[in-house]
Formats: C-alpha cells, sequence, structure tokens
C-alpha cells in the first residue's frame, strides 16, 4: 500500500516495508524449495492424492487458527474469486505438480519449476497492468538461468528407481500455470483483505475441495456400491508423518501466508524472481535423494539466483512506487 498526505496524493512507500515485503517472498520461495524432498518421503509410502491431503490437512491446522482470529466477511462475488483461488491453488495445482514428480525426476521437475518467474513476470504484466523494466526482465531471465544451471549442474547416480518422462514434465508445466491463476486471483483479493485471512480460508476451502475429490465417492457408495478407499492410512512411518506434517505447516500453510503477505507490499512480477530460490534448493537437496553432486554450472547458477534477488530488491525500491497496490 501506498501513504496517502494530507491533500490525498499518495506517496511512497517507506522502504523497510519494500525489503520485508521482499524478506517474506524469500523465505517463501526457500521453504517451497523444500516441498518436493518432503513430497518425495511420504511418496514413498503412500499415493498421490493421500499425500497431498494430508499435506493439506496438517496445513488446516496451522490455518484454522489464523482463520478464527482474523474473520471477514466476503461478498458474493469476492466469495466465487476466493473459491476459484483455491480451487486452481490446492487441488489442481499440487494433484498435477505430484503427479508429474512420480512420473518423472525431482530434477525435471525443478528444472519446469524454474520457468515459474517469467511465467509470472508476463501474467502480471497482461492481466494485472504491472511493468517490469529492462534491468527487472534481465535479472529475471539471469535468475531462470541460474535455476537451469543449478539443476543441470548435477551428475546423477542412476538408481533403477526414477526415469524422466515428457508427460509428468508436461504435468508439471501445467501445474505452473494453474499457480499463476492462484497468484493472480489472490491479489485480487488482497486490495480489501488482510494477508492471513486470504491465506486461510484459501487452504481451507482448498482442502475442503480434496476432501471431496478423494472421498466424494466413499459418500455416494451406498447408492453406487463401488469400494471406497479409506481415509486412515496402515503401515506408514513416522518419517512419512513427519514430513506430511512440515510440508503442510511450513511449506503450505506458513509460505502462503508469507507469499501473500509479500506481493501485498511488492509487485508480483519482482517477488517472483524469489521463486527461483524453489528450484535451487530443491536441487541441492535431490544431492541426498538422487545421489547428485554440484559442479562449477551449480555453483554459477547460485550466483545468478542470489546475484538476481539483489538486484531486483536494491533497485525495485527505487522505481516500484507506481505499480504497488494502492
Amino acid at each position: 500500500m501506498q501513504d496517502r498526505t494530507a491533500n490525498g496524493i499518495a506517496s511512497p512507500r517507506p522502504q523497510p516495508s519494500s525489503f520485508l515485503g521482499y524478506g517474506a517472498c524469500a523465505l517463501a520461495g526457500g521453504l517451497w524449495g523444500t516441498g518436493f524432498f518432503w513430497g518425495r518421503l511420504a511418496l514413498n509410502e503412500m499415493s498421490v492424492s493421500h499425500m497431498v491431503l494430508y499435506r493439506f490437512l496438517f496445513a488446516s491446522l496451522g490455518m484454522l487458527p489464523v482463520a478464527l482470529l482474523h474473520p471477514v466477511r466476503f461478498t458474493r462475488a469476492e466469495w466465487r474469486l476466493l473459491l476459484l483461488a483455491a480451487a486452481f491453488g490446492v487441488p489442481i495445482q499440487f494433484l498435477m505438480q505430484f503427479h508429474g514428480l512420480a512420473l518423472t525426476t525431482v530434477s525435471h521437475a525443478s528444472l519446469m519449476v524454474g520457468a515459474m518467474p517469467v511465467l509470472l513476470a508476463v501474467a502480471a504484466a497482461i492481466f494485472a497492468g504491472e511493468r517490469l523494466d529492462a534491468v527487472g526482465w534481465l535479472a529475471l531471465c539471469a535468475s531462470t538461468l541460474g535455476a537451469a544451471l543449478v539443476v543441470l549442474g548435477g551428475k546423477h547416480t542412476p538408481t533403477g528407481r526414477d526415469t524422466p518422462s515428457l508427460n509428468g514434465d508436461l504435468l508439471v508445466i501445467a501445474s505452473l500455470i494453474t499457480a499463476l491463476a492462484w497468484i493472480l486471483l489472490s491479489k485480487k483479493l488482497l486490495e480489501t483483505h488482510s494477508a492471513p485471512a486470504v491465506s486461510a480460508y484459501t487452504i481451507l476451502c482448498g482442502t475442503a475441495m480434496l476432501l471431496l475429490w478423494d472421498y466424494g465417492p466413499a459418500l455416494l457408495s451406498p447408492v453406487t456400491h463401488q469400494p471406497s478407499e479409506s481415509l486412515l492410512l496402515h503401515h506408514v512411518s513416522r518419517l512419512a508423518w513427519a514430513a506430511l506434517a512440515i510440508s503442510g505447516l511450513f511449506c503450505t500453510a506458513l509460505t502462503t501466508w508469507l507469499w501473500n503477505w509479500g506481493i501485498h507490499h511488492v509487485p508480483a512480477s519482482r517477488a517472483g524472481v524469489f521463486l527461483n530460490i524453489e528450484p535451487a534448493l530443491g536441487s541441492i537437496l535431490g544431492v541426498e535423494v538422487l545421489g547428485e553432486h554440484l559442479g562449477p554450472y551449480a555453483w554459477l547458477g547460485g550466483v545468478l539466483i542470489v546475484g538476481s534477488a539483489v538486484v531486483l530488491t536494491v533497485l525495485g525500491n527505487e522505481r516500484e512506487a507506481e505499480v504497488i497496490l494502492e
């Protein structure tokens, strides 16, 4: 938001608020970067649909107190917007993304996610009226290149378990497009409602949709006489449950709040550079999962990502006042 003087003229928001916004987006990107790691641990013991559902059930536990502390009254139009954002941001995005991960490698999935900042910048320019100067575009491209170098910099040691596939890669790309819809719809809601409220209601509504998707057929089983899948999981290790809890509470609930708060204080097109932390950190964690090691290309990619973030953060405070939400 911009501060207003006594005569009603908008004045630029103080720089510290922008730095906090960038910091929130950076932390969200870092936590998102561990999502594939925890997801892989859980997928070793359960299906994609179960993994995504339980991840969001844990996220709902973290968001329920937030919703109770920030009660809001949405208009009918805002409810439609919220439900649409929740559908794109939770069941559609995550089911596609992790079905894609199940069909391809973590490295390939991370590489696909590296395209997200450029997609976000283009979408924000087209649909949200944001402007991105030449320096911003250069930083975004350099950051995306850096993410690709980090992922490609590791040498894969074959384990006989994971193989890349075109179908898996395309599913991850499709999930990114739905994530764009979630980000832009959420930013529209943030014009009139707080980040905690929008985050909490999005997670809770999205989790309800997942429950209907996974276990709605069980409600109809007495009529359809079709066998239904049990909600309770058996023979799941403590490690898998811990992975689900961490991914739900930290990689989903906390990151959603951080990201929504961040893009309320900085343009989404500039915040998008921090999404490249996700593939970078994900590939680093993949060293342990996939038997990779970081080579010179990976180190160069890390420098490009961090350098791009610094450039956008420093120059953004000087040039962004006219595009921040009022």
